[in-house]
């Protein structure tokens, strides 16, 4: 028996694609923790290494699997990925604003 057969979650499309938004929505939202974080991995791994990077993304995707599971498990699956689009739409805009109040300073 597999790992990934024990737990009470089909992992379909709905749920890697809701899993994503919410990544991304955390990971825009959370933008200056998120750089914090590239940052220390970098100094960890080695300076501009790219496994910093990519690295920096798994602490969003398991949040994001938290936030989408937890919201399938309440109002359901298409509410959960809807409010992940929604999110990830505001996240994106937050992070355009604060990029731009950076370059006008």
């Amino acid at each position: 028996m597999s790992v990934l057969s024990s737990l009470p979650v089909d992992f379909d499309t709905a749920t890697i694609a809701g899993t994503a938004l919410w990544a991304i929505a955390l990971y825009w939202g959370f933008s200056p923790l998120s750089d914090r974080l590239i940052a220390t991995l970098e100094s960890w791994l080695g300076e501009d290494s790219p496994a910093a990077s990519l690295l920096s993304v798994v602490p969003f995707l398991a949040v994001g699997g938290l936030a989408h599971y937890g919201l399938t498990l309440s109002l359901g699956g298409s509410w959960a990925v809807s409010l992940g689009v929604i999110s990830a739409i505001g996240g994106g805009v937050y992070e355009l604003g604060r990029r731009d109040g950076q370059a006008s300073e």
